[in-house]
């Protein structure tokens, strides 16, 4: 169910099949998107299902390490190794079916795979859950996402 903690983190959405997306429990560290002024092809998906392709394309086009997306296709959490950064309207469910029900400690801004320009990607603010476009050389917050 929504909130449950499972394999590694806390379910955020069901797919209706079976299946569904999971938060990380907690932050990772705050990070640059990554690769400012430069186009991350393939990176502009904000659909649900988008994230993990999304995260690959930014790891393909940008090698600098210790990005948003670096750190969530490098962690290990929970015994598992296939997490990504989670697309725009991913963040929108997390922010809705947790943070809004109080459940998984996030504050203020993260960072989505969701490339809108050479020079800007989309954040949800969690305070508000209004997403917007943002310079990816800002130092934001991080949360990794995982399908089941």
């Amino acid at each position: 169910a929504i909130g449950d903690t499972y394999q590694g983190g806390i379910i955020f959405y069901l797919d209706g099949n079976g299946g569904g997306l999971i938060s990380s429990p907690q932050d990772l560290s705050p990070a640059l998107w990554g690769c400012d002024i430069t186009a991350i092809s393939g990176a502009d998906g904000t659909a649900i299902g988008t994230g993990n392709q999304n995260t690959i394309d930014i790891e393909a086009g940008c090698t600098t390490p210790g990005t948003a997306a670096d750190y969530c296709a490098n962690l290990t959490l929970g015994g598992y190794s296939d997490w990504f950064l989670p697309s725009k309207d991913e963040l929108i469910e997390m922010y809705v079916n947790l943070h809004t029900q109080g459940i998984g400690g996030f504050i203020s801004y993260y960072w989505s795979s969701s490339e809108s320009s050479t020079q800007t990607a989309v954040i949800l603010n969690f305070d508000n859950g209004n997403a917007f476009n943002v310079p990816k050389n800002n130092n934001l917050r991080v949360r990794a996402v995982r399908t089941f």
